[in-house]
C-alpha cells in the first residue's frame, strides 16, 4: 500500500506534540502532572459516556446534572489522592477532595429522584463503572506520584521530586515500549491471531512485545535500583504486569468501541484517535501495579 505522506505528516505531528505535552505533564513539577491527568480524567469521562450512549441510547437521557456532576465526582477521587504539596489558599486538596466527594456522594442521588422522568439503575451503573475504570484509576496514578517511598534509606537522600516521579514514568514507558515491540514483532513475524476483538493482534507480537518490554525495563531498572533500592526482580515484576493488563486493557477498550460501532473513541489526536484510545492500556494497568507496590514494597 502507497505511503500517504499527508497522513504520514498529520500522525507524526500529533505523536511529536502528544510526547512533548506529556512529558511537560510528567517531569516539570508536581502541579504540571496533575494538571496533565485532570485533563486527561475529563476527557476519559466524555469519550466514555459517549460510548455508553451509542451502546445504550437510555444513557443519553440522563440528567446535565448526572452527565457533569459525575465528572466531578470522579475528579474528587483524583483531589483525595493528592498530598500536602497540593494546597489552595492554604487548604489541601486531599481534603477539597474529601468532603466534595461527600457531598456529591448525597446531592446526586437527590437530584437524580427530583428531576430525571425516571430512575433506571443501569445508567447509574454505568456511570459506576466509570468511577472505577477512569477515577480511581487517574486517583491512584496520582497516589503514586505522591505517595512512593523506595524502600532504601539512601534513596530518601535524594531530591524527593525525584523518586516520586519514577513510578508513573516507569508505568507509562513500560506500556509505550510494549505497544512498540508487539506492532514491531506482529508486523515482522505474526501470523497468529490473538483475538477476535482486535484482528490485527497476534500472539507473536504480544508475547515478543511483552518480553522486550520486560527485558528494557530490566536493563533501565539496572541503572536505578542502586540509588532507589528496587531489586531487579521488581522492575521485572512492574513491567510484566503493565504489559499483560495494559494489553488487557486496549482490548477492554477495543470491545467498547465495537459494540458502540466506533473506530476511535475521540478525535483530539488527529491519526491516532481519542483519550481512551491513547490511554486504554494505562487504565487497567495502574490499578494493578499499584496493589503490587503495596503488597510488595510498602
Amino acid at each position: 500500500m502507497a505511503l500517504n505522506v499527508k497522513t504520514f505528516k498529520t500522525r507524526s505531528l500529533t505523536a511529536a506534540v502528544f510526547v512533548v505535552v506529556m512529558l511537560t505533564g510528567l517531569l516539570w513539577n508536581h502541579w504540571s502532572f496533575f494538571v496533565l491527568f485532570s485533563i486527561v480524567h475529563f476527557g476519559c469521562w466524555t469519550e466514555y459516556q459517549k460510548l455508553v450512549g451509542l451502546i445504550d441510547p437510555d444513557y443519553t437521557s440522563i440528567t446535565p446534572f448526572h452527565k457533569y456532576g459525575v465528572k466531578l465526582a470522579g475528579w474528587c477521587i483524583v483531589l483525595y489522592f493528592t498530598n500536602d504539596q497540593f494546597n489552595i489558599f492554604g487548604l489541601p486538596l486531599h481534603e477539597i477532595g474529601w468532603f466534595l466527594g461527600l457531598l456529591f456522594l448525597f446531592i446526586l442521588p437527590i437530584v437524580e429522584l427530583l428531576f430525571a422522568k425516571e430512575i433506571k439503575l443501569k445508567n447509574i451503573g454505568y456511570s459506576a463503572l466509570g468511577l472505577v475504570y477512569i477515577s480511581l484509576s487517574w486517583g491512584l496514578m496520582m497516589d503514586l506520584r505522591c505517595s512512593f517511598i523506595p524502600p532504601s534509606k539512601e534513596a530518601l537522600l535524594i531530591n524527593p521530586d525525584s523518586w516520586q516521579k519514577l513510578m508513573p514514568i516507569a508505568i507509562i514507558v513500560s506500556i509505550w515500549i510494549n505497544d512498540t515491540m508487539a506492532y514491531i514483532v506482529g508486523s515482522l513475524i505474526g501470523k497468529t491471531p490473538f483475538s477476535k476483538i482486535s484482528p490485527k493482534k497476534t500472539w507473536e507480537g504480544t508475547i515478543g512485545g511483552a518480553i522486550l518490554c520486560v527485558a528494557v525495563i530490566a536493563l533501565l531498572g539496572n541503572f536505578t535500583a542502586p540509588a532507589y533500592g528496587l531489586s531487579i526482580g521488581h522492575w521485572i515484576a512492574i513491567a510484566a504486569i503493565a504489559a499483560v493488563v495494559g494489553t488487557a486493557g486496549d482490548l477492554l477498550e477495543s470491545k467498547l468501541k465495537r459494540v458502540a460501532n466506533v473506530k476511535d473513541s475521540g478525535h483530539i489526536m488527529p491519526g491516532h484517535g481519542g483519550f481512551l484510545d491513547r490511554f486504554d492500556s494505562l487504565l487497567l494497568a495502574i490499578p494493578f501495579v499499584w496493589l503490587y507496590i503495596q503488597l510488595a514494597l510498602k
